[in-house]
């Protein structure tokens, strides 16, 4: 299915979607990082990015006769170290009690073996339903084995649980529908249909044990690939593929060190750096310590995701330039409601039945619809809306 790259004309409708809910994604390469989580070569994200998405109509396989008992839901996130985290676990948990589950949420400070410790506790511990953000999505097969023996059903949350067929399902955004974003703005903001160029760009990408690393990548660079192989966009430190430009842990220090790096050997002598392509706001939250320190130039194009509080306040201040916003609200909701459903024995709520592959097979996933904020529309989308206040960005 041709997928169709969103421009900033269509910037008013999107906002209007994610003010009402999750929308139903085209195709996602990860959609995406990039990856909710597991590391995948560069050939392989390529193909699942372009694997047909479902339409929103698709439904997940009958639910089983026997609905699993009982009412507590484990929730595993990976950290409190980012603020989207600590938003998405608090937000489903609030949900859950509210709608009558008992919930146990367990946060990983990032480390595998404690994540692993975590998900065990609370197979042996009565729940009934695992949701689980992983920090490393291959690293979790032997413990939700434990999970598959005692017919607990796992949802999978914004990262992709890779090679074990315990996953029941999957919730997440668009993946590559945040990368088409981040692409599609930095050509509106250049102009670069119309403007000569060139144009030099550097790249920072997320974590490559992240699944949806590579569905961000992927969904930025096939917008802008013809630009650059037109010579539109040049990038001067050659760092183009996605195994050179991924950040682990998708940390911050990490994406400064490199563009400190990179400015020094590239741009020392006042060359410009027009386009800072970041997949998520902690890396550009590097990028922009780096600019602030090494860089003298014209300020560029600075993309990012997540619309954390720092980078927004560094986009009300002219330091980034967008974020793609995924209101963790919207997917706390779906991922309560697909809870009930499980525990009801009624037949799962996705919309997606084609894409995402975790090695087993593919998983029924519900996408939900990303938006961007701007220095233009970030108090429609963000404060009007309740996600924060305006003391917040203070």
């Amino acid at each position: 299915m041709k997928r169709k790259v969103l421009g900033m004309v269509l910037a008013t409708s999107m906002v209007a979607a994610t003010l009402v809910g999750c929308g139903g994604g085209d195709a996602a390469p990860a959609a995406t990082e990039p990856a909710a989580e597991t590391e995948a070569p560069a050939a392989e994200a390529e193909a699942e990015a372009e694997a047909p998405a479902a339409d929103a109509e698709a439904e997940a396989p009958a639910a089983d006769a026997a609905a699993p008992s009982g009412n507590k839901v484990g929730v595993a996130m990976p950290t409190k170290d980012l603020q989207r985290w600590n938003q998405d676990g608090s937000n489903m948990q609030a949900e859950l009690e509210a709608a009558g589950y008992e919930v146990d949420l367990q946060y990983a400070s990032n480390d595998v073996a404690t994540q692993v410790s975590q998900i065990e506790n609370m197979i042996n511990g009565g729940c009934s339903v695992l949701v689980i953000a992983s920090i490393d999505g291959e690293s979790l097969t032997t413990v939700l084995e434990g999970a598959k023996s005692k017919n607990i059903p796992v949802i999978a949350y914004d990262r992709l649980i890779k090679n074990t067929d315990a996953i029941s399902y999957y919730a997440t955004f668009d993946n590559y529908k945040v990368g088409q974003t981040q692409g599609q703005y930095i050509v509106d903001a250049l102009d670069l249909d119309n403007a000569e160029g060139p144009f030099n760009m550097e790249i920072t990408g997320g974590s490559p044990d992240d699944n949806n690393a590579t569905f961000f990548y992927n969904g930025a660079i096939d917008v802008l690939k013809p630009y650059m192989d037109a010579g539109k966009i040049v990038v001067p430190s050659g760092q183009i593929d996605f195994a050179t430009v991924g950040t682990p842990a998708w940390a911050t220090e990490t994406a400064q060190a490199r563009m400190e790096n990179i400015l020094s050997s590239n741009y020392s002598d006042g060359t410009t750096l027009h386009i800072a392509l970041c997949s998520n706001d902690s890396t550009a939250l590097g990028v922009e310590n780096a600019l602030a320190a090494n860089y003298t130039g014209d300020y560029p194009v600075v993309t990012g995701q997540d619309c954390d509080i720092a980078n927004v306040k560094n986009m009300i201040d002219g330091k980034q330039s967008m974020s793609v916003f995924k209101d963790t609200r919207t997917l706390a909701s779906q991922v309560v409601k697909m809870v009930g459903q499980i525990l009801k024995g009624e037949t799962v709520e996705v919309n997606d039945t084609t894409t995402y592959d975790n090695g087993t097979g593919v998983i029924p996933s519900y996408l939900c619809e990303p938006v961007f904020a701007d220095a233009n529309n970030y108090k429609e989308l963000l404060i009007d809306s309740g996600y924060y206040t305006e003391a917040d960005l203070q």
